[in-house]
């Protein structure tokens, strides 16, 4: 495998490889995720709900032919849990360290460069 290649494949799966662990926490209804949606006055629809949307994010990550779609969309997931971050629940949420925040943002970087290595596959960007 080439170098390059190598490099697509971490870029792909750390942010698919995120998006997927927090599940569990979603759809077990884990404490800090519930007090996190309960916060932001979303619990229990937007929870479950984002966490069906980011199962269908990573998926589309994962396949090549769909990584420029994931990310776009995992742009925007991140954008809104960054956002909730700085404005209503805090950098640190729960005694976490930040560890939640530093994945998001890991995840929005991340995504946006797959965005950006992937600007070829987008229709309306190769006109």
């Amino acid at each position: 495998m080439k170098t390059k290649n190598i490099v697509h494949l971490i870029l792909r799966l750390v942010p698919a490889a995120i998006l997927l662990q927090t599940l569990y926490f979603k759809f077990s209804a884990a404490p800090e995720s519930v007090h996190i949606f309960t916060t932001l006055g979303l619990e229990p629809y937007g929870r479950i709900g984002l966490g069906v949307i980011e199962l269908i994010v990573a998926i589309l990550i994962l396949v090549p032919k769909t990584t420029w779609i994931g990310a776009i969309l995992g742009i925007g997931i991140m954008l809104g849990a960054i956002f909730s971050h700085i404005t209503e629940l805090g950098i640190v949420v729960q005694n976490d360290g930040g560890v939640l925040f530093t994945l998001a943002l890991v995840t929005f970087i991340f995504c946006v460069i797959l965005v950006w290595v992937n600007r070829n596959q987008i229709p309306y960007l190769n006109k």
